[in-house]
């Protein structure tokens, strides 16, 4: 890499730090290599504490996807007409509100969801993911680009509390998806699913500590799947290499 007169060039090979990121890699970067629940471990009090079953930990999921887009979207679009210096207020300001539309369409709804979420479905607003995506992304970016983003990271956090969500459920109470239709909706009682005897559960899976020790399985194997993806690619270069 050069520079010249304060610009940067690249030579083949190295990416230009200055260089516009992609939109689908906007998207998939939020789902995988900078997921917010297992790279940069945001939203962590949800994450563990509504995560004791696979329902409330979709629904919570969802309702935070559907925020951090509508969120985004609306920021990128007014972000010429926010002032620099107030932006955060605004941003909090129109987050709450929101998170607050949100909340009494569940409670209208979805009243059991919405009484297994408790505090936590209006904490919404304090999840560090939205605040982030509008200051990174759609405080900057056109509309469609910070949707992506946003799509991104949502649906990348709701996997990661799904996925959490159900391990628990199945070693703490040998269930699955465990009263989504009433939860959910009638259309959702199909899922439900009693996998083996109570008698074979572990409880710990259900408490605080069960919560840490799941998530720090899913964060040790993103880990090495990393790892190993990256020692096949320094392979494959060093075969090259060597036959050059």
């Amino acid at each position: 890499m050069n520079i010249h007169d304060g610009n940067v060039t690249t030579v083949e090979g190295v990416k230009d730090p200055k260089a516009k990121v992609p939109a689908i890699r906007l998207f998939l970067r939020g789902l995988w290599s900078e997921n917010p629940g297992l790279c940069q471990l945001l939203g962590m009090c949800p994450l563990l504490a509504v995560s004791t079953s696979a329902v409330s930990a979709l629904g919570l999921g969802l309702a935070t996807l559907l925020v951090v887009c509508l969120s985004s979207f609306i920021i990128s679009l007014l972000r010429r007409l926010i002032l620099r210096e107030v932006r955060i207020p605004l941003y909090i300001v129109l987050i709450a509100t929101l998170v607050t539309v949100v909340r009494a369409y569940t409670q209208a709804w979805y009243p059991d969801l919405y009484s297994s979420l408790g505090i936590y479905l209006p904490l919404i607003v304090t999840n560090c993911i939205i605040m982030g995506r509008a200051e990174a992304v759609a405080g900057r970016e056109n509309p469609l680009r910070s949707l992506l983003d946003a799509a991104g990271a949502g649906i990348g956090f709701a996997l990661v509390l799904f996925v959490l969500g159900s391990i628990r459920e199945i070693l703490g109470s040998g269930t699955w998806m465990a009263g989504a239709g009433q939860t959910l909706g009638s259309w959702a009682s199909g899922f439900e699913s009693v996998l083996y005897n109570h008698d074979y559960t572990y409880l710990v899976a259900v408490l605080p500590p069960g919560g840490f020790f799941v998530l720090a399985l899913l964060i040790a194997l993103k880990n090495a799947h990393a790892i190993h993806q990256r020692n096949r690619r320094e392979n494959r270069f060093r075969i090259k290499s060597s036959r050059d």
